[in-house]
């Protein structure tokens, strides 16, 4: 068996995540991803196919709201976590699934899950 790269094993991480998790009308599905340089998050309903929110580090908004561009530290994280959930929870959603994409759940990851809780979704 031949040796995996890092993005491989995380894909297949995600591979078997998307296996259970499924965003529907009443419970869309919180996909994050994260570059190395920037985070991005959409909540999709997945029985239509359509992203209803999205927002990342480099998102006009975010940047024009908290004033730094970029996903380099835990603080960034925090702030897209807060952002993320009044742009859904102004559009009427407050269940989501949360899909962390493969990513191991620590540093930027659990910051961005635990400050969009803080901001009132349930996952």
């Amino acid at each position: 068996m031949a040796v995996k790269t890092r993005r491989e094993k995380r894909i297949i991480r995600h591979k078997r995540i998307r296996k259970k998790v499924f965003g529907t009308a009443e419970r869309p599905r919180m996909a994050i991803y994260k570059s190395l340089n920037n985070l991005f998050v959409q909540i999709i309903n997945d029985e239509e196919g359509k992203t209803l929110v999205s927002a990342s580090t480099i998102d006009k908004d975010f940047v024009e709201k908290y004033g730094f561009r970029g996903g380099k530290n835990i603080e960034v994280a925090k702030k897209l976590g807060e952002f993320i959930a009044e742009k859904a929870l102004a559009n009427g959603i407050e269940n989501v699934v949360f899909d962390r994409g493969g990513f191991i759940y620590h540093g930027k990851i659990k910051a961005f899950a635990e400050a969009a809780r803080e901001k009132g979704l349930k996952f």
